[in-house]
C-alpha cells in the first residue's frame, strides 16, 4: 500500500513509523509487517491522454508538460513508462520503455481526433463489424486496458496519469470496472482535470481497435489484443449489448475524484493558479515521498471479493492518502 500523508498546509509529512498508523481490513485490525520509505523501488508510469475534440485547446500544453514530467521521473534503469491516447479508440502509442526519446516521440504523435468520422460500421478489419454510435471519449476502456494489460504484470510502484475532462463517451467498460481493474493491478490513478470544450454533437463513429498510428496493445493487430478485448474474440467481452446512454449532465470532475480517491491517487484541476506544470511537480514530489506499507490479511478475513481498507494515524491535523480497498480471488 503506497501511503502519502499531508498536514493541514498540504505539505508532505515525513519521518513517521509504522507505530504511527492503525490499519483495518473490513473493520478488523491488522498487523503492519512491512513499512518503509523506499524511493528506490522500480517506478512504472502510464500516461493516458484524452485526444477527443473537447481537449483541442489544451493538448499542446499537455504534451509539453508530459514530456518534461516523464523525463524527470525515469531516473533508474528499472523505471519505465508507456503512452496511450484515447478518443473514439484506445491506442497504445508506446509500450513500456525506459527510453525518454521513445516516449517523447510517442507524445508527439498525439493529435486531436476529427469531429467528423466516416461511417465504419461496415469495416470488417476489427473483426466485429460493429459501429460505435455515440463513442468519442473512451476513458473507462483506457483505464481498464492500461491496468489489465500493462500494469498488472509490473512490480514496484505503479501510477497512471490521466489528462482529461473526465467525461466518458462510448466505453464498453463501466466506471466501476475501470476502478476495479486499477485496484487489482495495485495501481494509483492521478487525474489532471482540464475542463476543455464540449464536442458539438453526440460523438464519433469510429471502430475500436483501429489505431491511427498502426499501434495497438501487445498481441493486437493495431488496436486491442486479439482484435478486441482479452477473451473478446475480435469484439468485446461478454458478447453484444447496446451502448449505454450518454449522460449530458455528467460531472467529469467528480468522476475523476472518485477514480483517484478509490485507487490511492489524487485529482487535480488545471487553473490559472495551478498550471499543469505545477501539478506534475506535485505528483512527482508525492511519488518520491510515499511510505510503503504491507500486511498479510488474517485467514478469516481473506475471502474472495472486495475488501475495504481504512488507514489512520495518531498524528493530528493530517490527511492519509492511500487505496480504499483491494480485491481477492480466494
Amino acid at each position: 500500500m503506497p501511503v502519502t500523508v499531508r498536514d493541514k498546509h498540504n505539505q508532505i509529512v515525513k519521518g513517521l513509523t509504522k507505530e504511527d498508523f492503525t490499519l483495518t481490513d473490513d473493520g478488523h485490525p491488522q498487523t503492519i509487517k512491512y513499512f518503509n520509505l523506499d524511493t528506490n523501488l522500480p517506478l512504472t508510469l502510464g500516461l493516458l491522454v484524452d485526444s477527443s475534440m473537447s481537449q483541442r485547446t489544451v493538448l499542446d500544453q499537455e504534451k509539453t508538460a508530459s514530456k518534461t514530467f516523464l523525463g524527470q521521473m525515469l531516473t533508474g534503469d528499472k523505471d519505465k513508462a508507456f503512452v496511450i491516447h484515447f478518443d473514439r479508440e484506445v491506442e497504445l502509442l508506446q509500450d513500456l520503455t525506459a527510453s525518454r526519446d521513445k516516449l517523447s516521440s510517442a507524445i508527439d504523435l498525439i493529435e486531436v481526433s476529427s469531429a467528423h468520422n466516416e461511417d465504419a460500421s461496415s469495416d470488417g478489419s476489427s473483426g466485429s463489424g460493429r459501429s460505435m454510435r455515440g463513442g468519442g471519449t473512451q476513458l473507462y476502456d483506457a483505464i481498464y486496458l492500461a491496468s489489465d494489460e500493462l500494469m498488472k504484470k509490473q512490480p514496484g510502484r505503479k501510477a497512471l496519469i490521466i489528462l482529461t475532462d473526465g467525461v466518458d463517451r462510448g466505453s464498453k467498460e463501466t466506471l466501476n470496472s475501470a476502478i476495479e481493474s486499477a485496484q487489482r493491478a495495485d495501481t494509483e490513478v492521478y487525474s489532471i482535470y482540464f475542463k476543455g470544450e464540449r464536442d458539438s454533437g453526440g460523438g464519433n463513429g469510429g471502430l475500436p481497435g483501429m489505431g491511427r498510428h498502426g499501434g495497438g496493445f501487445p498481441g493486437g493487430g493495431g488496436g486491442y489484443p486479439g482484435g478486441g478485448y482479452p477473451g473478446g474474440g475480435g469484439g468485446y467481452p461478454r458478447g453484444g449489448g447496446g451502448q449505454r446512454p450518454t449522460e449530458s449532465h455528467v460531472d467529469g470532475k467528480k468522476i475523476l475524484a472518485q477514480i483517484s480517491g478509490e485507487t490511492g491517487g489524487r485529482m487535480f484541476e488545471v487553473s490559472k493558479k495551478e498550471t499543469v506544470e505545477q501539478i506534475y511537480a506535485t505528483i512527482a514530489e508525492e511519488l518520491r515521498s510515499q511510505y510503503v506499507l504491507g500486511y498479510t490479511p488474517d485467514k478469516t478475513d481473506s475471502g474472495a471479493g472486495y475488501h475495504k481498507l481504512a488507514l489512520t494515524t495518531s498524528k493530528k491535523d493530517v490527511t492519509v492518502q492511500t487505496r480504499a480497498g483491494y480485491y481477492s480471488d480466494r
